[in-house]
């Protein structure tokens, strides 16, 4: 199974408003650099975007080190995800759980691959995550001009 080491980043300018999400996915001394965004749309969405289209990537099942600065994203794969899915879809609370689509998306996907995912602080000099950041505001530029 191919080794791949992927950091990934959303942005978002307002939120909601414009967004913008990146990838850097680094395999045998190769580097791939991938990023969108969305007119109206929130800051974890874009994480989630971010994640998911990371993993879109991958050609064929790999065993995947996973970096994000999203507590959000790291928390919710890891740990919240198998209590959503037995509680159809529900938190503690009863209430909906935000963003099901994406996090149904990024379910179906990471189970492809073998993912260890990692949470890193953002914005301390990490040079991949501090790329992602860049590539995925680049793209609420792109949207704002």
């Amino acid at each position: 199974m191919k080794r791949v080491v992927i950091y990934s980043d959303g942005a978002c300018f307002g939120n909601p408003g414009p967004g913008g999400w990146a990838g850097v996915l680094l395999y045998d001394g190769r580097r791939m650099e991938i990023s969108g965004g969305a007119e109206h749309t929130t800051n974890n969405r874009m994480e989630l975007q971010a994640a998911i289209e990371s993993l879109k990537a991958l050609e064929e099942p790999c065993e995947a080190e996973f970096y994000t600065d999203s507590q959000y994203l790291q928390q919710g794969i890891s740990s919240w995800i198998e209590k959503w899915k037995k509680n159809s879809w529900r938190t503690a609370a009863k209430q909906p759980v935000k963003n099901e689509d994406l996090w149904r998306e990024l379910d179906r996907l990471a189970q492809r691959h073998r993912v260890n995912w990692h949470w890193l602080r953002g914005h301390v000099g990490a040079r991949e995550n501090e790329r992602a950041d860049s590539l995925a505001r680049s793209e609420i530029r792109r949207l704002l001009d």
